[in-house]
């Protein structure tokens, strides 16, 4: 199919003939251009390319609305017959663009209206500005308060930081077995509060395990004056019943027995091997708060005691004197050297208190050497009862002559000092090279070896000095 011939006057689009216009004299060819067709609904048919087809006239106003007539169709007001309804022509070209192309309308003189891609990046405003160091500022400020809860949670709220940089534990506190802590930690647990009922109340104090099976050593004037019924608490606070196996006065050693499976007895030392200045340490329950550990030193050795209460035996040791704290309820219990082994029995204290008041520590404390104790406890578990032993002569006091020394006042027969060639009125100058100066020395130290020993005794008999060995021998009682 061909296009339109409007010389002749054919439109292929109606199938008929229209009529062309008259044209006046010498007007020429009229313009090649889309035909018309009557109508009420005309719009300018689109170009192939989307714009006005070439040689039409452009439409001086903008598009009508569909349905309406259009500005410059026969029915407009400039009777234009540049308009057809291309939309709705049912004999439009089908190889023509679908898409139809309706330009806009400017006013003269007017500026189309601006329009603004919201998406596309603008200037920042002054607010904009404003707002992103007050936004960072709050940032931070919730971040540093958070950091800040999170350290004072862990460190202590809204404390400075005390102390430097940890550091690498120090050798003293780092208990080592053989530290004063760790010789506490091994030993407590063999440590134990006596109790003893009697007609005046409850005596308490101290003792520690000596065998597996029960066996408990403690002071005589413990369980003094007892009915018989004890107990003992151990170190983890639990408790057991106790019998009194037996005791000697004159020694103040006492042995207890308790039935409880597990026990851990005592490593026990060498008393004769301490020397002054040793660190020991103290065990017990001093004014009834138990577990109590304090420390000193061997003060001094071979203090000879005569101790006892008004009316009641009078006990005789060569104790091993100690500047650890000992109170009331110490008695029995142990002092331990540095290893943690058992060297002495804690049993008596000096204070300067008036008669009738209570004593308490004033780094004089006295214990029973450990060697002496162990010989009187196999005794007592061997037999009920311990032996005594004695040199077999007696001293009426100290000479005041110079040089010193223990003048004898009675050799008994037949007894050791007899037998050794000593006679009343030497003087007992030493024993095992250790001075006497009062009465209570020789009874004392003689009673800190065990029957059999052989001591050497340096004496003076008129101006000669002479020696002699004397074997003790057990008291007959």
């Amino acid at each position: 199919m061909g296009g339109t011939d409007v010389t002749d006057g054919w439109d292929w689009r109606r199938g008929g003939e229209t009529p062309a216009p008259a044209r006046p004299p010498g007007a020429g060819a009229p313009p090649v251009g889309p035909p018309t067709m009557p109508g009420a609904d005309r719009t300018p048919l689109a170009s192939p390319g989307g714009g006005p087809t070439p040689g039409w006239p452009a439409s001086p106003v903008g598009p009508a609305s569909y349905g309406a007539p259009a500005a410059g169709g026969p029915n407009s007001a400039d009777g234009s017959v540049w308009w057809s309804d291309a939309l709705g022509d049912p004999w439009r070209d089908p190889a023509a663009p679908t898409a139809v192309v309706v330009p806009g309308v400017v006013a003269p003189g007017a500026e189309p209206e601006p329009v603004t891609d919201p998406d596309a990046p603008g200037r920042p405003t002054l607010r904009h500005l404003l707002l992103i160091p007050v936004i960072t500022a709050l940032l931070a400020g919730t971040l540093g308060g958070a950091l800040g809860y999170a350290f004072a949670v862990r460190g202590g709220a809204g404390a400075a930081v005390l102390g430097g940089a940890p550091a690498e534990v120090p050798a003293l506190a780092q208990r080592k077995p053989e530290s004063l802590a760790g010789v506490a930690e091994r030993v407590l647990p063999s440590v134990v509060t006596v109790r003893v009922s009697s007609l005046g109340g409850t005596s308490e104090g101290s003792g520690f395990v000596a065998t597996a099976d029960g066996h408990v050593i403690t002071n005589d004037h413990v369980v003094a004056g007892g009915t018989g019924k004890a107990s003992v608490v151990f170190n983890d606070g639990s408790t057991a019943p106790a019998t009194i196996v037996g005791q000697d006065a004159e020694s103040d050693i006492a042995v207890i027995k308790v039935s409880r499976p597990g026990l851990r007895p005592v490593e026990f030392g060498d008393s004769d091997a301490l020397a002054v200045g040793d660190p020991v340490l103290a065990i017990g329950s001093p004014l009834s708060l138990a577990n109590t550990v304090t420390a000193g030193i061997v003060s001094a050795l071979d203090r000879t005691m005569q101790a006892g209460e008004p009316g009641g035996p009078v006990r005789y040791y060569a104790a091993i004197q100690t500047d650890a704290a000992v109170n009331h309820g110490n008695s029995g219990g142990p002092l331990v050297d540095g290893a943690g082994r058992v060297v002495g029995v804690n049993s008596t204290i000096k204070s300067l208190v008036a008669e009738g008041q209570e004593a308490g520590n004033i780094g004089l404390a006295f214990a029973i050497p450990i060697n002496q104790a162990k010989r009187v406890t196999q005794d007592i578990i061997g037999t009920g009862k311990a032996r005594r032993t004695v040199i077999g002569a007696r001293a009426d006091g100290p000479t005041g002559v110079v040089g010193g020394g223990l003048r004898l006042a009675e050799v008994e027969p037949s007894g050791p000092a007899d037998g050794a060639g000593l006679k009343v009125g030497d003087v007992i100058l030493k024993i095992n090279g250790r001075p006497m100066t009062e009465p209570t020395d020789l009874t004392a130290l003689v009673r800190k070896y065990a029957p059999g020993s052989v001591v050497t005794v340096e004496y003076r008999r008129g101006s000669a000095r002479q020696n002699t060995s004397v074997t003790l021998a057990a008291d007959a009682k």
